[in-house]
């Protein structure tokens, strides 16, 4: 990797991070200290803990649509401001209601898709899996530390001192987005003047990417309702406190990470992606069918964790790389609005179906899960392998208009795509290798005044 997506990575995967921990320490506790608030209710209580999922779910397709038709950063701004903006109303809530509005004004910064497709347009294609499993990764990993840090820091700070968190970790993230690139997206005239309809549309009749968003619902439908259905079953079976649970998932996800990364690496460079993809949901299938089935016995439940990890990792890392390769070109940040919705609103469906299986059978309530994976997989069966085009950085020429320039370099047959970041004098060009002729090459060389090692 060069130093523009290493610095790409470590700025968004700081954002995730902190965004994602202000939010999941608060799960694992509101619901013993969300009692203390005025008119508090178990239903009240559940819905300002689910709120701000129901949020990012209707909030992202609208804001991932105006992220290919205005710049990037600006809108993930905007986004953390309102993040920030509920984690104070909710800091400052005497009762339930506010802290309902807070979660759901939060809920509204609804920028995790335009991370990931800001993330998309400084990384190259060979680069693009490796960055989506570091932000897999991250996103797994917040989870799991929030949850062992929420139990023990709520008894220092209370509620009102983790939401403050929140809206710290929010001002936090503002200053990492400064340090991340600022690229310029070129687009073809004809794509870049297409009406928000057509763009929707454009995105919604590709059969493989509404594939890729069922899975990715499940996926979250399935994670969610096993935190609300283990640590139950963890107590019960192991004799762990809420505290103690959570040194069990952090070593689980980190092992579960490091047997996925060569299946990873697979994927992309052997272009296996629809293979490895494919596996993993059969391996989570087969993990939760042997929880259902041996969930009483310790070791089974540590092994069946072990290996619903490894195929949560797996997906985490493919899902959005696979998106970014399959949508249009212009159109990558409102098919990845369109996964994102998918994802919280799997994350709220699985949530409120943890609750229902509490008061069944473990057996019961894990088969169940396991039937989601399974239709998953077999809705999932038909996809395609995703496109593998090309990308190769050029140095911009000093002293150049870039729109003109931008403008020639896209006009050279087989160019898909083009990046442009001003600051580093250096572009990134999407390649199709099928298109590209000796003319073409010569063409590209002399616009960026060097060989073109394609």
């Amino acid at each position: 990797m060069n130093s523009v997506e290493k610095r790409a990575i470590l700025g968004v995967g700081g954002i995730f991070a902190l965004r994602m921990i202000g939010l999941f320490m608060i799960v694992p506790v509101f619901s013993v200290y969300g009692e203390d608030y005025a008119h508090a209710t178990p239903f009240l209580i559940g819905l300002a803990v689910g709120i701000y999922g129901l949020g990012q779910a209707i909030f992202q397709i609208p804001v991932s649509l105006a992220a290919d038709k205005f710049p990037r950063k600006p809108i993930i701004f905007a986004g953390l401001i309102l993040f920030a903006l509920g984690g104070i109303l909710a800091a400052t809530a005497t009762d339930i209601y506010q802290v309902i509005i807070g979660r759901a004004l939060a809920g509204s910064g609804a920028v995790s898709a335009v991370l990931m497709a800001l993330l998309a347009d400084v990384t190259r294609e060979e680069m693009r899996t490796k960055a989506m499993a570091a932000m897999g990764l991250t996103i797994a990993s917040s989870i799991m530390i929030s949850f062992a840090i929420g139990p023990l820091m709520v008894g220092a700070l209370g509620m009102s001192g983790l939401f403050w968190l929140t809206a710290g970790f929010a001002v936090l993230a503002m200053i990492l987005l400064l340090f991340i690139p600022s690229p310029l997206r070129v687009l073809k005239h004809n794509l870049a003047q297409k009406s928000v309809k057509n763009q929707l549309i454009d995105v919604l009749k590709i059969g493989d990417l509404n594939r890729l968003h069922f899975g990715i619902f499940a996926l979250h439908l399935t994670m969610t309702a096993i935190f609300v259905i283990l640590p139950h079953q963890l107590s019960e079976v192991l004799g762990l406190t809420v505290r103690q649970q959570g040194m069990v998932y952090l070593p689980l996800l980190f092992v579960g990470f490091g047997i996925a990364i060569p299946f990873i690496i697979i994927a992309e460079k052997k272009r296996k992606m629809r293979q490895v993809f494919l596996a993993a949901i059969a391996l989570m299938t087969a993990a939760l069918a042997l929880l259902a089935v041996g969930g009483q016995l310790g070791v089974v439940i540590i092994l069946g964790l072990l290996l619903y990890f490894m195929g949560f990792n797996l997906l985490e890392a493919t899902i959005p790389s696979w998106i970014s390769k399959r949508a249009p070109v212009a159109n990558k940040a409102t098919a990845m609005g369109i996964s994102s919705s998918s994802q919280f609103f799997g994350a709220f469906v699985g949530g409120a179906l943890g609750g229902v299986l509490l008061t069944q059978s473990n057996l019961l309530a894990w088969a169940l899960l396991a039937l989601v994976m399974a239709v998953a997989f077999v809705l999932i069966l038909p996809i395609a392998q995703p496109p593998y085009l090309t990308s190769t950085t050029v140095s911009i020429p000093k002293d150049t208009d870039l729109q003109d320039w931008s403008q020639q370099v896209l006009a050279v047959d087989g160019v898909d795509e083009l990046m442009v970041m001003a600051k580093e004098q250096i572009a990134y060009l999407k390649l199709d290798k099928s298109k590209l002729t000796d003319s073409s090459r010569q063409s590209l060389s002399r616009l960026s005044q060097s060989p073109l090692d394609i």
